[in-house]
């Protein structure tokens, strides 16, 4: 069976939450944070212990990946700081995914003492009325820009994520500049699973997806320098880039485009279930009962995941299969196949391009590193604090910042200077954990 390197896992750490978001995909437990009692923990999500030995056990596979702790809301559960420590500790990149709501400077200074290298907040309008009815409760949006304020404070970076529904399709450019604004590294726009409270939100249609996926190629340039711009459940996107500048440089080692679920991403439910993204619930395995290590590299269903040849309807006939594969959640949520056809696709396979597109595969988001010069051992000593999923990226960028300067052996300062330089083209960089 096909093992592969697990490189991304998203774990929605408790249920436990003090929104009712109408698109959530995972039934919450509302809670008034007025009456939580300290200490508590529902009884069937995984203990601290559990979690510390679900850690060890995906360190056995990579000790350096991106670890996405959330919910619910992941602070409302008490020991979700001694959980991120632990992950820090490790090795792992933490960020954590919150509504924002409970962020003020002694929380943030706290994340930031426990390992917390960045945090993720959801912004779905730039109208506070609106992002308040989307999240279930009045004053919502006023918490979550003291929310930022405390993180600006902090210095600790933080992205806006935003789901592209009807409601807000025609606003997205406006809230993009409001990201820019607010001081966000990345903007991350999600394209709706209906899935969870989700199956009741308006969908856009395949023609809306396709114009919003060129316009976020159009800002994704205005943006170049400033901001991220990034697809979420749009692994179309890359044959979009491809059509549009088949030569861009986002096409190489940029993670957003392909769907990761079950190949080098997944996803771990507050009760421990093993599932290949948080929009698709078919559970491999509970790790209460098996290891990771186990059921990463054992499960039938991870492993129909990473075979493209299996997908069925166009998108096993698209020349882009191995690029973009479609969204396998929402073939799910559609279908209740996740190989078949993504049908918010419109692209009908051969009008662009009859033959396979292949790219450049050492580049690629979750690929190990491939050297042609000489690293010194300090230079690989740097190396190995980037988290492993970039690694690939940034090998390729820096070998070739050194051919065009006569380079013959890469060295702290040679990847200092392709870091600034990646900063100011709004390629994604790479930040070492300190």
């Amino acid at each position: 069976m096909e093992k592969t390197k697990v490189q991304a896992v998203s774990w929605n750490i408790t249920r436990l939450c003090n929104l009712k978001c109408t698109h959530c995909y995972l039934p919450a437990g509302f809670v008034d944070t007025d009456e939580f009692p300290q200490g508590y923990v529902r009884d069937s999500e995984l203990t601290q212990s559990e979690c510390f030995r679900v850690i060890d056990e995906i360190a056995e596979i990579n000790q350096h990946i991106l670890l996405i702790l959330t919910g619910g809301e992941p602070l409302l559960r008490p020991d979700i700081l001694e959980i991120s420590k632990y992950a820090s500790d490790t090795g792992f990149l933490v960020v954590m995914g919150t509504n924002g709501v409970l962020l003020n400077d002694e929380v943030v200074e706290k994340m930031q003492q426990h390992g917390v290298t960045g945090a993720g907040l959801s912004i779905d309008s730039i109208q506070p009325s609106d992002h308040d009815k989307f999240r279930g409760m009045e004053g919502a949006w006023k918490a979550t820009m003291n929310g930022v304020e405390s993180l600006k404070r902090a210095k600790l970076d933080f992205l806006v994520q935003t789901s592209v529904t009807q409601w807000n399709y025609d606003e997205i450019p406006e809230i993009v500049e409001y990201a820019y604004q607010l001081g966000a590294k990345v903007l991350n726009l999600y394209f709706l699973v209906r899935t969870g409270r989700g199956k009741t939100v308006m969908d856009i249609t395949p023609t809306q997806y396709e114009k919003m996926l060129e316009t976020m190629f159009k800002l994704q340039s205005d943006y170049s320098g400033k901001m991220l711009i990034a697809a979420k459940c749009a692994p179309h996107y890359k044959r979009v880039i491809y059509e549009q500048q088949s030569d861009s440089a986002f096409l190489q080692g940029y993670p957003s485009g392909t769907c990761p679920c079950g190949i080098y991403y997944c996803r771990i439910s507050p009760e421990g279930e093993l599932t290949p993204c948080p929009y698709l619930p078919v559970s491999v395995g509970n790790l209460k009962e098996d290891s990771f290590v186990k059921l990463w590299n054992e499960s039938n269903t991870f492993q129909e995941l990473r075979n493209r040849n299996l997908l069925e309807g166009k998108c096993g006939a698209c020349e882009f299969k191995e690029v973009c594969g479609g969204c396998r959640a929402r073939a799910y949520a559609t279908s209740g196949n996740y190989l078949a056809a993504d049908e918010s696709c419109e692209y009908q396979p051969g009008l662009q391009n009859a033959k396979p597109v292949q790219l450049d595969k050492r580049t690629a988001f979750g690929t190990e590193p491939d050297y042609d010069l000489l690293w010194n051992a300090a230079a690989e000593e740097r190396l190995k604090r980037v988290p492993s999923f970039a690694r690939g990226m940034v090998v390729k960028s820096v070998e070739k910042y050194a051919r065009e300067h006569g380079y013959q052996e890469i060295t702290p300062e040679i990847m200092k200077a392709v870091k600034s330089r990646f900063d100011k083209t709004g390629i994604p960089s790479f930040r070492p954990k300190s």
